[in-house]
């Protein structure tokens, strides 16, 4: 759909049940709301999912001048306006992250969450930004291309890496110019210590754009933040992890919504998103009438009221059941969460460092055991990739 805000333009998607809560995705720099075609697929069975293009992008129109993150983060506003949408939950890739941030620290009424996807508080350094924007001005976005593509994405030959590419070299040049303007003039202290909404950072393994200390530093900025870190991917995981990146969102959106909904619902989600789909599925293909009550019970409590909680990172909460298991001895679920570590991002020296503090505190023949046990779930782990 078409929308006439002011002089301005705007396309956009919206999708999903008329009366469901309301997400708003958007997209990163030299994309288009495309990009969220995956996660808009997920979500929408349960959300109402509202895709713009950002200006100057896509089908949106392009205005002449720099752009700003407080402009931007303003036409957002005035979709939600025109929609008749008082408050949603806010989505950002790159940019579109970014966008999310300057919302909820300048009009936080606006916003009910945050997912936060590979994006920062700034993007260093604003030289290069010039130089890239007087590159593009001159000769198009499609200078860009072999520059951005190995960054965006791990295999630049699929399918879905050449629909990006082909997003790129469609964008107009004096759109993308004027929003890398306003990565250029980003500036953390708009945004650090201004935040103070529940909120989910999502980072790529391997984003040399946004890599995960920047985004350990913005979920450091935003207090019970939480953190989930997509195995093997680069700055725009939409496609190459797009059923990860899902169960993060779906995760950190039936969190949000359990307290007046459903626990058991936001339990299912967060189990999913921590144990992964494979082990979630083999667990309740054996369910009997005996243990569901039981099953039931655990992931409404357990997972539903415990995991979904903001007061603790997910990555956190994983380093302390990992540390708990080893000291109580409970051996199988402590080789169940170290092959959750895949999805909560706890790396192998993370996770050394734990039970070192279980052997000084707990015994060393616990924590003995448990790292022989370590060492071979991730060997195995590694044969499995």
């Amino acid at each position: 759909m078409f929308v006439q805000i002011g002089d301005h333009l705007v396309h956009c998607v919206v999708e999903g049940p008329e009366n469901a809560p309301p997400v708003v995705l958007l997209h990163s720099i030299g994309t288009t709301q495309h990009v969220w075609d995956p996660q808009a697929a997920a979500l929408a069975r349960r959300w109402r999912i509202i895709r713009p293009d950002m200006r100057g992008h896509g089908l949106t129109g392009v205005t002449p001048g720099d752009y700003s993150m407080k402009g931007l983060a303003q036409d957002v506003v005035a979709l939600l306006d025109a929609l008749d949408i008082p408050k949603a939950h806010v989505a950002g890739l790159s940019i579109g992250g970014r966008i999310a941030q300057q919302l909820a620290a300048d009009m936080p009424e606006r916003v009910a969450s945050l997912m936060l996807v590979d994006t920062a508080m700034e993007f260093p350094d604003p030289a290069t930004w010039q130089e890239r924007i007087d590159a593009v001005l001159d000769r198009g976005t499609e200078v860009l291309a072999d520059i951005v593509m190995p960054r965006w994405v791990m295999d630049p030959a699929t399918p879905s890496a050449r629909g990006l590419r082909h997003m790129l070299l469609r964008t107009d040049r004096v759109g993308y110019a004027a929003a890398a303007a306003a990565l250029r003039d980003a500036r953390a202290e708009e945004v650090r210590g201004r935040i103070a909404l529940p909120c989910t950072v999502i980072v790529g393994e391997h984003d040399p754009a946004s890599p995960i200390a920047a985004a350990e530093e913005l979920r450091g900025s935003i207090p019970g933040a939480a953190m989930v870190v997509l195995p093997g991917v680069n700055h725009i995981p939409n496609f190459e992890a797009a059923e990860a990146l899902s169960a993060a969102m779906l995760a950190h959106l039936e969190a949000q919504v359990a307290p007046m909904e459903d626990f058991l619902a936001a339990g299912s989600a967060m189990r999913r998103a921590v144990l992964g789909e494979a082990h979630v599925a083999r667990a309740a293909a054996n369910v009997t009438a005996l243990d569901q009550p039981f099953q039931d019970y655990i992931t409404r409590n357990v997972w539903g009221q415990i995991w979904t909680r903001p007061g603790l990172p997910r990555h956190t909460r994983s380093l302390l059941t990992l540390a708990m298991m080893a000291a109580l001895g409970r051996h199988e679920e402590f080789v169940l969460h170290v092959r959750a570590t895949k999805q909560t991002g706890v790396t192998p020296d993370e996770l050394a460092e734990v039970l070192l503090q279980v052997g000084a505190y707990a015994g060393v023949p616990v924590a003995n055991h448990a790292l022989k046990l370590a060492k071979q779930a991730f060997g195995e782990m590694q044969e499995q990739t």
